[in-house]
């Protein structure tokens, strides 16, 4: 909401700014529309070219984003031709002059090439004009104009450098913050992909197996048994065809180097093989479970062994110099794993690796919870329903 308030004031603050002073400007000319010059009156400017002047100049202003430089170059031009016509009220309004300064200011800030840069004669020209027409024309007053008129344009010169360079580093930061969205997008559904990928592998193993049962069942028939012969060689081919209409589906989600495979999926059973192959890459693992072990379902199975093997690879890319420890509670209702580390803090739990773990316990009725331990290191801790409605 800052972020936005600050473009709009960014796109919009100067032009307010600009019609403002041109308001005010025009309230000072009503109220007071004379103006005394070693002691005489004179009358600040004709009405029809005040109006015209200064509506001109805020609508110059305002298009700047289109016109560039050339619309606060104009808008100092048109000052300096209104002093033919009104001489008195150029250099002797309040308003006016901010509005000469501000036109001034934007045309150093809005110069970037060498051209825009040679705006400033047109701007000195502008002043030197009105300078001079006025009834008390000096070279003091001519000098005095050309240098608060500079300064001015100096320092849109000198502002416009930090001024870019933080809006460099705002785009920066939100170009990184999209890309962080994004990356973090993608990680999901890259896990998701992974996951649809090997719970198809499951589901396609155990229709393959229920498919060969339902087959040496049918070979063992009784010739007699036609009826309980045709129900099964319909179940077979219903089988076959379940999964020929998963390989296909599958496609949309495999990579096309990745070939299919039926082969059961590792699961919790082979926790003790994964710990040792991570003893063996180098981190000392300590492995303690709690609770007889419960056979699970191969989706609920995979998945816990999965939050296991992740949390492990993160400790070995990340955590440094470290020791780990393994600890799975097998609960009635509830398979509780926790992989702490005493090395490095991993992070804040927004990885990659997190968003996979997320999503396979997300898909069973899981929960995840990850962050640094207050004597050091990193701490994962999921929880895994295995109970009767899990």
């Amino acid at each position: 909401m800052e972020a936005n308030l600050r473009s709009r004031l960014g796109r919009h603050g100067v032009s307010a700014l600009a019609a403002c002073f041109a308001v005010l400007a025009l309230v000072e000319d009503l109220v007071n529309p004379t103006v005394l010059i070693d002691g005489r009156s004179y009358d600040r400017a004709p009405e029809a070219t005040l109006v015209v002047v200064l509506v001109g100049v805020a609508a110059l202003l305002a298009l700047r984003g289109r016109l560039g430089v050339a619309a606060p170059l104009s808008a100092v031009a048109l000052f300096g031709l209104a002093s033919l016509s009104a001489p008195e009220w150029v250099l002797d309004s309040t308003f006016v002059y901010l509005l000469v300064m501000l036109a001034s200011g934007l045309a150093g800030y809005m110069a970037q090439s060498r051209l825009d840069h040679a705006g400033l004669v047109v701007i000195l020209g502008a002043g030197s004009l009105a300078a001079w027409q006025h009834p008390a024309a000096d070279v003091g007053k001519w000098a005095s104009v050309l240098v608060f008129i500079s300064i001015a344009w100096t320092i849109g010169v000198l502002v416009r450098g930090p001024v870019v360079r933080a809006r460099s580093a705002e785009e920066r930061a939100a170009q990184l913050e999209q890309e962080q969205e994004d990356a973090a997008r993608q990680a999901v559904i890259d896990a998701r992909q992974r996951i649809a990928r090997e719970l198809h592998d499951i589901i396609a193993h155990s229709v393959s197996v229920m498919t060969v049962q339902t087959g040496a069942v049918r070979r063992r028939l009784t010739p007699t048994q036609d009826r309980e012969r045709e129900s099964l060689v319909a179940v077979e081919r219903t089988g076959r065809e379940a999964l020929a209409e998963m390989r296909r589906l599958v496609g949309l989600l495999r990579e096309e180097e990745a070939g299919a495979s039926y082969g059961p999926q590792p699961g919790m059973q082979a926790i003790d093989r994964l710990v040792a192959n991570v003893r063996a890459a180098g981190l000392p693992v300590d492995l303690d479970v709690e609770g007889p072990m419960r056979e699970l379902p191969p989706g609920v199975d995979l998945a816990a062994y999965r939050v296991v093997q992740e949390a492990l690879t993160n400790v070995l890319k990340h955590a440094g110099q470290a020791h780990a420890w393994v600890r799975i509670g097998w609960g009635e209702q509830e398979l509780r794993i926790e992989v702490a580390n005493d090395g490095r803090d991993i992070g804040d739990g927004s990885g990659f690796g997190h968003a996979g773990m997320r999503e396979r316990l997300r898909l069973y009725g899981g929960r995840l919870e990850s962050g640094a331990r207050p004597e050091g290191g990193y701490l994962v801790r999921a929880y895994v329903p295995i109970g009767s409605d899990a």
